[in-house]
């Protein structure tokens, strides 16, 4: 089925990549496309509907119709010095935007950097953030074309068109003059412009989930005359859960006139309905899902939840199909949750939704829950309903084709009701997004992930992901994880766990924990776990099994006044004669039975006041037990977490205490951490050397001039048609020069391919020197016999040489060089990859096989600040190496942190450099020294997340 949004011109040089799905600021979606000359009748039906208002604001002049002149002129453009976009909802243009590349006389010009643009916008869509967006995509378009400047002519009385500009954060010049406002403006993008964007972008996602959530009606397409069908087991809990002022519809093409489903009268068609259908519910053969919403989308429809499957979870064809099924959707401005999907929960009381396949709507509560999966979404559903914790709202959208979990987090950043967020991923749309977002809303609120497919190293069947999101390492999501405040769990029970202790308990001031309970060994075990864990756990208080509520409630009041306790744990076993199983009279008996005691309600009472001492005190109070089976409801109005296991309690209260610490080191962050400014940085040297170097090695591509945006700034860079975008490993002596311009010394190296070569390197840079192999199955294995070291003078250089050169059998690739040894210190590792998806990544670890094997290495996202590369080089297990351990001198943290910092910058700056391994960086307690270092260059995709807004196209 052809998509009428999508053109398909006659001219060979059309800019197919300019074209974008957009979401607007009142969550709907439109296309934003450019103008070909097959638009001619498009944009004489949209010029007729725009008032004479508008049209005067944009030609200053009464101009009732377009003539034929004027149409051509709008229509035909070259794309390079004249282009014009539209946005287009249904087939129809609603805004156009056009620019014309000028001298600086203003006149029409092939090479000048400015240009003259205007908008049209029809009045019916006006307010709905269509300029904002259009002025984000022209502008992109234009930098391509090499124009840097904007200039727009505004008569003052035009205040939305002006304000469009002065809105979007560009930097600018205003003048006035012969009743007319003259604006001028940069194209490259500022702090201020990006955040501006941003923010629009939050606005308008979360907009689009609020529609979603609260539609004002609802119709089921697929509801069938048999009960135990999907569509009509949808219509009866729509029903069930809807309040009297929803209108829900029922469509079926094939039940007779007149049918009545659940008291629900049954049309034929969407069309058929009387009024407007904000959501749809599509629960018919995929053969028929296109039909379906095409109506919708005539129907004016504003999103639809697509449970049908056949996509792209049965291979390539259906994941054709899934692209089409998006694609026809908004293009008629409509979002999908889906297709596959289990559905959508709204418990909010003034409007509740159940658009879902679960049987009942959820308690209310604080939880905002998303998952990729039906059946892991029944889990969460029936794990929260067993617990007896409510939710906010919850969406398990399968193939996750459109809406997504970034969706979600921007709307429950603004959900007053949403306290804490639980996520079930198998996969990211856009990394680099999700760790934005994420990260804002975890100042705030918790965010709590459960990631499944982390060792399969392939995506689930229907997750449908750009390319540059499929292989993420498991490392790479830690470290997004770690840096966005995430709080990653291993287990959908961890996931509750977790979540509870954040929803019901205040977040721990540190990780000091009193242990206090009637068994002294499930207070062992519990100590054991704090310790494992990373807390610090006091000696527990043993109150004996004969504790009664009385000594819970002193031992207890006395644990959270003690001002060095952060955290306490009670634990708790029945006591003797009331255990939740007990040998009675030769029989065992159980909780039900008649002669069966039940657990000390006097234990309740105490820890439910303790439990409010606790949050007066902003100290969580948590307990683990064994065999109560009556203790924990009783809590539950209090909120006081109950785990029915010591090292269950012990891991929800470290995820806390860990997260409770990003929280106060964020808030810092925020106050004091920057990337700082370095010296020695040759920025635009180190970029010619790396575009020689791609130019060099692609010889055989003919380079195409492309966009690339770094760190808000706008330039030209070139894309190689290279097989999979291979990387090219810089010579030593390019990678040397490259480093040394972001102020990256690494110590020189001299071939010696004989002693007299030898001999003479060492007298050129001076005893002591080493001697190595340059294979790369060899650097940096001294334990191969590759290396030889402390060679003070020349009668030891021509020994090792004659060595070497033994062992090495006189391999071309083996060849030997000198380097003058660096003094005594702690060798560790350094680098930065570049991950498409992600951005760059930079990693620090101790040199040597047991860190290798351990995988004791940190990671941080670039750009990183001065508290990020101070955490770094602290977070690796053996970091005590490097400050004193066993009473050794401590090294020069500072250098290595400086290092740090140059490498981030190196890699943000020149995203081309693909990676970066400088091993061995030997930290003395002066200085440091790089021994050896490797750099590869790629063409790499242009940078998605700095450039306008646009949805994903998967």
């Amino acid at each position: 089925m052809e998509d009428p949004a999508v053109a398909n011109p006659a001219q060979p040089d059309y800019p197919q990549h300019w074209e974008a799905d957009v979401l607007l600021r009142d969550g709907g979606t439109a296309r934003i496309r450019p103008i070909t000359p097959e638009d001619a009748g498009r944009l004489v039906e949209f010029y007729e509907q725009v008032s004479d208002q508008s049209k005067y604001f944009r030609f200053f002049a009464p101009y009732p119709r377009l003539s034929d002149k004027d149409v051509r002129r709008f229509t035909h453009h070259d794309f390079v010095n004249r282009v014009g976009l539209a946005v287009v909802v249904r087939d129809h243009f609603i805004a156009t935007v056009r620019y014309d590349r000028i001298d600086a006389e203003g006149r029409p010009s092939e090479h000048g950097t400015d240009a003259e643009v205007a908008f049209l916008v029809q009045d019916a869509h006006q307010g709905r953030g269509v300029a904002s967006a259009l002025l984000e995509h022209i502008a992109a378009v234009a930098q391509e074309r090499g124009i840097r400047r904007f200039q727009a002519e505004v008569l003052p009385e035009n205040r939305k068109m002006v304000k469009v500009f002065t809105d979007a954060g560009y930097t600018q010049r205003r003048s006035f003059a012969d009743g007319v406002v003259h604006l001028e403006f940069d194209l490259e993008q500022t702090d201020r412009s990006l955040a501006v964007m941003r923010a629009r972008e939050h606005r308008a996602e979360a907009r689009s989930v609020q529609r979603l959530l609260t539609p004002r009606s609802v119709a089921v397409i697929g509801a069938s005359r048999n009960p135990q069908t999907v569509g009509r087991a949808i219509l009866r809990d729509l029903l069930g859960s809807s309040p009297a002022d929803r209108a829900v519809h029922a469509v079926n093409r094939s039940v007779p006139p007149g049918t009545e489903l659940d008291g629900v009268p049954v049309h034929r068609s969407i069309l058929d309905i009387p009024g407007p259908v904000d959501l749809a519910v599509i629960a018919v053969p995929e053969s028929a899902v296109p039909a379906a919403v095409a109506e919708c989308g005539a129907h004016g429809v504003q999103g639809l939840v697509v449970v049908t499957a056949g996509y792209a979870e049965t291979g390539p064809e259906g994941r054709d199909r899934q692209r089409a099924l998006v694609r026809q959707a908004r293009a008629a401005g409509m979002r999908v949750i889906g297709p596959n999907a289990f559905g959508l929960i709204n418990t909010d009381p003034d409007g509740p939704l159940n658009a879902s396949l679960a049987p009942h709507l959820p308690d209310r509560g604080g939880f905002g829950v998303f998952c990729q999966s039906g059946a892991i979404g029944v889990a969460l559903l029936e794990s929260a309903h067993r617990r007896g914790l409510g939710v906010s709202s919850f969406a398990s959208v399968g193939n996750r084709a459109d809406v997504s979990g970034n969706d979600f987090l921007q709307y429950w950043a603004e959900d007053e009701a949403t306290e804490v967020v639980l996520l079930y991923l198998e996969s990211f749309g856009n990394p680099r997004k999700f760790t934005r977002i994420a990260r804002r809303l975890a100042t705030a609120k918790p965010v709590v992930v459960v990631k499944g497919a982390r060792h399969t190293g392939s995506l689930p069947p229907g997750h449908a992901v750009p390319a540059t999101a499929t292989g993420l390492r498991d490392a790479t999501v830690d470290a997004l994880f770690e840096q966005a405040g995430v709080i990653r769990v291993a287990t959908i029970t961890e996931l509750f766990d977790t979540g509870e202790l954040l929803a019901q308990q205040p977040l721990p001031p540190g990780d000091r924990v009193a242990v206090v309970g009637n068994s002294d060994s499930l207070g062992l075990l519990t100590y054991d776990a704090c310790l494992s864990a990373g807390l610090r756990p006091r000696t527990p208080v043993d109150l004996t099994t004969a504790a009664t509520g009385e000594n819970f409630r002193v031992a207890l009041d006395v644990a959270l006044s003690n001002p060095a306790v952060d955290a306490v744990i009670a634990v708790a076993i029945p006591p003797i004669g009331t255990s939740a199983h007990a040998f009675t009279g030769g029989r065992l008996t159980g909780p039900d039975d008649p002669e069966m005691g039940s657990d000390d309600p006097e234990i309740a009472t105490a820890l439910l006041e303790a439990g409010e001492r606790a949050r007066e005190l902003g100290k969580p109070l948590v307990l683990a037990h064994l065999a109560l089976t009556d203790l924990p409801p009783r809590l539950r109005p209090g909120g006081i977490p109950a785990y029915a296991a010591p090292e269950r309690a012990v891991h929800a209260l470290a995820h806390a205490v860990h997260y409770a610490e990003w929280r106060r080191r964020t808030a810092e962050a925020e106050e004091t951490a920057r990337v700082p400014e370095l010296d020695r940085i040759d920025e635009p040297g180190a970029r010619a050397l790396v575009e020689a170097a791609l130019s060099t090695r692609a010889a055989v591509s003919r380079p195409s001039p492309t966009t690339t945006l770094v760190r808000g700034a706008t330039r030209r860079s070139f894309s190689f048609t290279q097989p999979g975008g291979a990387r090219i490993t810089l010579p030593d002596t390019e990678a040397r020069v490259l480093l040394a311009r972001y102020g990256i010394d690494v110590s020189p190296t001299l071939p010696a391919p004989d002693e007299e070569s030898a001999v003479r390197a060492a007298e050129q840079l001076g005893y002591p020197v080493a001697l190595k192999a340059t294979a790369p199955h060899l650097r940096h294995r001294p334990d191969l016999g590759s290396v030889r070291l402390d060679l003070t003078g020349e009668p030891g250089l021509r020994r090792a040489h004659r060595e070497l050169d033994a062992l090495l059998g006189g391999a071309a690739e083996a060849q030997l060089v000198v380097q003058r040894l660096a003094p005594r210190g702690v060798d560790t590792v350094i680098g930065a990859t570049v991950d498409p998806a992600v951005g760059a990544i930079l990693s620090f670890g101790l040199a040597g096989a047991p860190a290798e094997l351990l995988g004791d290495v940190a990671h941080r996202l670039v750009p990183a600040t001065d508290q990020d590369v101070a955490g770094l080089i602290r977070e690796v297990r053996a970091a005590p190496l490097l400050f004193g351990w066993r009473g050794a001198e401590a090294v020069d943290t500072d250098a290595l942190e400086e290092l740090l910092l140059r490498v981030s910058r190196l890699v943000d700056d020149l995203p081309e450099i693909a990676s970066v391994d400088l091993e061995p960086v030997v930290v003395a307690p002066h200085g440091l020294a790089i021994l050896g270092a490797r750099v590869r260059v790629a063409p790499l995709p242009v940078r998605s997340d700095l450039g306008p807004r646009a949805m994903s196209t998967l």
